[in-house]
């Protein structure tokens, strides 16, 4: 899963650090999030895309079968 969490948190010039602080994660999981690491729980997902004031959509491309595991 791609996503495009690092591009909108610098639209924003906030730094992980300061995410990880707004969204009450540690800033290892923004890294793992910016990275495709760590697939978010949907209430996280929500809250990125609050922050972000956008869809989770618009936060997570979804690639080949992904959608079905």
């Amino acid at each position: 899963m791609k996503t495009l969490i690092k591009e909108k948190r610098n639209e924003l010039h906030i730094t992980q650090e300061e995410l990880s602080y707004k969204l009450k994660v540690s800033r290892q999981t923004i890294i793992s999030l910016e990275k495709g690491k760590y697939k978010p729980s949907l209430i996280l997902a929500h809250k990125l895309a609050q922050t972000f004031g956008c869809s989770i959509e618009d936060l997570f491309i979804f690639e080949g079968d992904e959608n079905l595991e």
